[in-house]
């Protein structure tokens, strides 16, 4: 096992081209041949679901059922909306897919995907103009039925809406304002998790130049409809044992995370992370002098959550790059990316945390323990 250089050209140039693709929970057919086009281009096989999700093969020293196999888990679905009603003033009623506020629609300009073809258009609150509504622009409420779409178009009924082509149910995405500074800080929509997609397609690359085969397979997985809770549930087929998801951190107040370098993740609203893989990470992290926090994510879920919830008995972790303002205008810095890809390189490296997994059912011996005394 030996720590692994990243190309974070690369890895930045992808997160780039990931984050201008549409891909809200749903409506996520072009990035997934996106990322089968770029896991081609790295020389690594891979097969998909029925829905799409992708699951590509690091083989293993000993390609073999008989030994664990771990997995490492990014999802290409993102946060979006939906027309949810042809209002009568020519306006388009929304709501969110996923969970976020429309306080980080107001303002923005989206795109409407219909059958006939995409229209543009802006959110704007129902009050948008103080010219008009005086100080009522500021005391309105917030939420999803105090903001509507204005499209490009003239169009002042819901006839004229119907004309265009839009239907109640077309999917819809925010532009996501890519920007990265000459300081290294990258701000946008969607980084959660296209960040999470570019720096694990990153550390495969870096495995891949430097023909590595792993101790035991390795399956990198990317999945759909994350953002609205199904995430993992379909997607681990075979002997994967262990799994370690690739996703956001919380930066900011109230919380241990941090925008450098990376965040594990203890427990989240599901629950606790499994206690032998996440110290696992952990002492990686250490032992290679990674940058890095722990944390409690108190309203967060993961791939992890919809994995077990599925039925599947494997241990699960959760490495983060930091973000601030999560599901929001998001913010991150390339160091917190790189830092993770080296992270991801070492374990891609590592053996099975407990060999014993291979086992569905077995005896006691192998089993492993926690520190008491």
């Amino acid at each position: 096992m030996k720590p692994l250089p990243i190309d974070v050209e690369y890895l930045v140039d992808l997160l780039e081209r990931l984050i201008d693709i549409p891909s809200p929970s749903g409506y996520t057919d072009s990035i997934v041949h996106f990322v089968g086009d770029e896991l081609q281009r790295l020389d690594i096989p891979y097969e998909l679901t029925r829905r799409g999700a992708i699951r590509a093969s690091l083989k293993g020293e000993t390609d073999s059922d008989e030994r664990p196999s771990r997995g490492l888990v990014a999802h290409l679905d993102t946060l979006g909306a939906m027309v949810r009603k042809l209002k009568s003033n020519g306006r388009l009623e929304m709501v969110p897919i996923g969970t976020w506020s429309s306080r980080f629609a107001e303002g923005a300009r989206i795109t409407i995907f219909t059958q006939e073809g995409p229209v543009r258009g802006t959110i704007l609150p129902l009050k948008a103009s103080g010219h008009i509504y005086d100080t009522e622009v500021d005391t309105q409420p917030t939420g999803w039925p105090h903001v509507e779409v204005r499209v490009d178009a003239f169009c002042y009924t819901g006839d004229d809406l119907v004309k265009l082509g839009i239907r109640v149910g077309d999917y819809a995405a925010l532009d996501p304002n890519f920007e990265i500074g000459e300081n290294g800080f990258i701000n946008s929509r969607y980084l959660d998790n296209k960040a999470g997609v570019a720096t694990l397609l990153a550390a495969a690359k870096a495995i891949q130049a430097a023909e590595i085969k792993p101790e035991i397979n390795c399956y990198l997985l990317f999945t759909l409809f994350e953002e609205v809770g199904s995430g993992a549930s379909s997607i681990l087929h075979g002997h994967i044992t262990e799994m370690v998801s690739v996703d956001n951190s919380t930066a900011g107040p109230r919380q241990n995370s941090i925008e450098d370098g990376i965040t594990i993740a203890m427990m989240d609203s599901s629950g606790p992370f499994d206690y032998h893989l996440t110290n696992k990470l952990v002492t990686l992290c250490r032992d290679f002098d990674l940058t890095h926090a722990r944390d409690v994510f108190l309203h967060y879920r993961c791939d992890a959550a919809s994995a077990v919830e599925a039925g599947n008995d494997i241990r699960t972790a959760l490495v983060c790059y930091g973000v601030d303002a999560s599901h929001g205008y998001e913010r991150t810095h390339k160091n917190s990316l790189e830092e993770l890809a080296k992270l991801l390189t070492l374990y891609i490296q590592s053996p099975a945390t407990v060999g014993r997994d291979r086992y569905d059912l077995g005896p006691m011996k192998g089993f492993p323990t926690q520190p008491i005394e």
